[in-house]
């Protein structure tokens, strides 16, 4: 995975600095979870909590897992879908 850039940065409750960031894999552009500097496997979307618990909807990663407000998942999922966007226009339409 290739780092593009951070799309949001979250304190946790105890503390620690989770960076919900844009990666490039081969093919296309995700998310990616970090938390104090140590990349957390997990879902490259947020995905949505089976029970939201006050503003958290959604959350990413996996051990440990980090919530997200509507909001915030919404910003995260927008500018995926834009890079990705822009791949396939420059792969399929940007040479026309």
């Amino acid at each position: 995975m290739v780092y593009k850039r951070t799309i949001l940065k979250k304190i946790l409750a105890h503390g620690g600095l989770a960076e919900f960031t844009l990666v490039k894999d081969q093919k296309e552009y995700q998310g990616a979870l970090y938390v104090n500097g140590i990349r957390i496997p997990g879902p490259p979307l947020p995905q949505p909590l089976n029970q939201p618990k006050g503003e958290i909807t959604h959350w990413m990663g996996n051990k440990p897992s980090v919530g997200l407000t509507a909001k915030e998942a919404a910003q995260i999922i927008e500018e995926i879908e834009v890079e990705n966007q822009s791949l396939y226009y420059r792969a399929h339409l940007g040479g026309k």
